[in-house]
Formats: structure tokens, sequence, C-alpha cells
């Protein structure tokens, strides 16, 4: 038997939008390649490309880390615990 659907949490809210976005966003940079695929501006003299793809990698550390503290607050709001 299926349970009744009265008090029961929609699965897609906002904070989980947000989470997808989060990880999302590091694979349409770098799959966009010809955004950065371009010597100039260098920094340091290091041409874009590489600096650009560098970048991304401490985006993306901050991003993933961002989402799991998202996910976890959402999981807990869900079982009625403290969103903290």
């Amino acid at each position: 038997m299926s349970e009744p659907t009265q008090g029961k949490q929609p699965v897609i809210t906002p904070v989980r939008v947000v989470i997808a976005l989060c990880l999302f966003a590091p694979f349409v940079a770098m799959l966009w390649v010809s955004s950065y695929a371009k010597v100039d501006p260098a920094f340091a003299g290091i041409p874009f490309f590489y600096w650009y793809q560098m970048l991304w990698v401490v985006i993306s550390t901050g991003l993933t880390m961002l989402a799991y503290q998202l996910w976890k607050r959402d999981q807990r709001a869900r079982k009625g615990g403290d969103a903290r």
C-alpha cells in the first residue's frame, strides 16, 4: 500500500537547485573550451588556457564543499533536526 502524500516534502526544492548548479557549473566551464582556448591574458607568464583551468580546480573545490554543506543541512531539515 502506498503512503499518503500529505506531509511529504517536495523532491525539488530551491536548496537542491542550488546544489545542482554548484555541481554542474564546473562541467559547463570546462566543457566550453572555446571560451578559454587562448593565450592572453597571461598571468605571471602562464597562458590563460592553463591558469583558467587551475583556477577552476580551486573554484570546483569550493563549490563542492558548499554543495555538501547544503546537502547535509537539507537532510537534517527533512528529518526534523536542527537546520544549522
